[in-house]
């Protein structure tokens, strides 16, 4: 599944993103915070050779509520975080 990126042991391979020739597997990192009482979550995309991740775009109170916002997303928006991160 495409190559090792920055917090990936504490991320949940949560399916694929396919358009074309262009397939990324999706991942949702999630991380306590403690000062806020809080977890946080970001987007990894992997594709072969290639990572992007987004900045912490989820805070909620636990890591099942992070896991239920990143549900409501659809494949279109999350195609929308791929290409702002290309460029």
């Amino acid at each position: 599944m495409g190559i090792p990126f920055p917090g990936q042991e504490r991320a949940r391979h949560m399916g694929q993103l396919q358009r074309g020739d262009q397939k990324w597997d999706v991942f949702l990192e999630t991380q306590p915070d403690g000062e806020l009482s809080a977890v946080r979550g970001r987007l990894h995309f992997v594709a072969q050779d290639r990572h992007l991740q987004t900045s912490w775009v989820f805070l909620e109170l636990q890591e099942r509520d992070v896991q239920e916002r990143f549900g409501e997303f659809s494949a279109i928006e999350l195609w929308h975080f791929v290409e702002a991160l290309t460029g």
